[in-house]
């Protein structure tokens, strides 16, 4: 027996209430061990750097080569994998991300880690996706802002529980413990993945063209193109949050590791507020988050040297982060709802793009001298040029949906003109029949008329 649930994706023996909850979990707990697996290497690099007697900057190419997966692997791996079953898919997916981690823990040298890191990014991008898609088919169409928003969940609450425990255990007991504890989880979410994720059907999906052609859609490129852009404020100062907070807050380096805690915990928040926000309007949460990004990078540059206010401003540019990404991932699946599983894939390799030019645009305001407070004000910059990207998106879509709903309005008015002329037309020809015997008649009394008249005439000379 099977119940679809939404057009997006049909779904074989669909769970009640409990069982949907469950699935979502299972989904978020892949999303923690990516999220434990991406932003733990950060904290890794001093250790991974002194094992291979190597500089932080080689052994930090170990990072770009993980977001080069991610951006290689949405595409790649969705496209490729369009036709196939979606759980079937995401445990696949989750099995190429415990093998890539397995082999980052027992890598020989620094050029097996890179390419063990390489091949741990390539399920990332698609992991999200697909998630995204079946979270969203196992929900009513009103409530899947925030079905996307509980398998994000499980992304940001690794900032707070999973990457401080991951660098916490590579310092105690080596660089290597962290990828295996990442192993773990990757194997957990495996289990999780096969009891309660439903099965779905074949023939709703699109097919890799159709997958590859939603691409093209301006909605989906400009929407991908705001979020390859503003999202890079963000990390053109998580990047360097480190150095910033050390050097310009005046932190002790042992206090770094809580202010990232509390980013988690704003990205935590913000997951949490997206959804309910998202449900309600998708446009306005997006230009919304947007717009206040850029007011929180803004504060933080200003204020970075209180230590309440760097504090303050990291959960606050931690919550609108999440809350501006899931509202583009919802957007996309709105846009591309017959081929959703390619856009929402590439929404996370937009993402993985953005944090490399953050990054990049950060170095190189840094290395001008201009201070560890300027990747803020890059950051303000690219959260402005992303809300004109947005914007004009926006407003486009909405002409769209002017002109739709006119021509609709016109397609009805002329079907109800139709239905109404031949009830005008039978109209017409009753009065007319009734105008042709009304002539008769009196075509028939005009004899009668006459022959009085002619009687009158003779008496009146008689």
């Amino acid at each position: 027996m099977s119940a679809p649930r939404t057009a997006l994706l049909q779904v074989v023996n669909a769970p009640g209430p409990a069982g949907t909850r469950l699935a979502i979990f299972a989904l978020a707990m892949g999303g923690f061990g990516v999220g434990t697996t991406e932003f733990a290497s950060m904290g890794l690099l001093p250790f991974i750097a002194e094992d291979f007697d190597a500089s932080i900057p080689a052994v930090g190419q170990s990072i770009s080569l993980y977001a080069l997966g991610v951006v290689v692997g949405a595409p790649l791996i969705t496209s490729l994998a369009a036709r196939v079953e979606r759980k079937t898919l995401l445990l696949a997916l989750m099995l190429t991300f415990v093998v890539g981690n397995g082999l980052s823990a027992v890598a020989p040298s620094l050029e097996w880690l890179y390419v063990a890191r390489f091949l741990a990014g390539l399920p990332h991008g698609a992991y999200f996706g697909v998630a995204a898609v079946v979270a969203s088919s196992l929900v009513a169409r009103e409530r899947r802002g925030t079905a996307v928003a509980r398998v994000m969940l499980g992304l940001t609450i690794a900032n707070i529980v999973g990457v401080p425990f991951a660098a916490a255990l590579g310092g105690a007991l080596g660089w290597r413990s962290a990828y295996l504890l990442v192993v773990l989880l990757g194997a957990l979410t495996i289990g999780a993945l096969a009891l309660w994720v439903p099965r779905t059907r074949n023939g709703g999906m699109a097919s890799a063209a159709q997958e590859v052609r939603a691409l093209a859609r301006p909605q989906v490129a400009l929407t991908l193109l705001a979020g390859a852009i503003g999202f890079g404020g963000m990390f053109a100062v998580y990047t360097y949050i480190s150095p910033t907070l050390t050097e310009l807050t005046g932190f002790d380096i042992g206090t770094v590791p809580w202010v990232l805690a509390v980013f988690g915990v704003g990205m935590t928040l913000g997951s949490l507020l997206a959804g309910p926000l998202i449900d309600r309007s998708i446009e306005r949460t997006a230009l919304g988050a947007g717009a206040v990004s850029g007011v929180a990078l803004a504060f933080f540059a200003l204020f970075v040297h209180v230590p309440a206010a760097a504090v303050l401003g990291a959960l606050w540019i931690g919550i609108m982060g999440s809350i501006f990404t899931t509202s583009l991932q919802v957007r996309l699946l709105r846009d591309a709802k017959d081929a959703p599983s390619l856009t929402a894939a590439m929404n996370h390799a937009a993402f993985n793009l953005a944090n490399a030019m953050g990054a990049f645009l950060g170095g190189i305001v840094i290395s001008a001298g201009w201070g560890y407070r300027s990747p803020a004000w890059v950051g303000v910059g690219l959260a402005v040029a992303g809300l004109l990207v947005l914007g004009y998106a926006a407003q486009r879509h909405r002409h769209a949906e002017l002109e739709r709903t006119a021509t609709e309005h016109t397609v009805a008015e002329h079907a109800e003109l139709k239905h109404a002329a031949p009830e005008d037309t039978a109209t017409k020809h009753t009065a007319t029949g009734r105008t042709v015997a009304e002539h008769a008649e009196l075509e028939q009394a005009a004899p009668e008329h006459t022959a009085t008249e002619h009687t009158a005439t003779e008496a009146d000379a008689r």
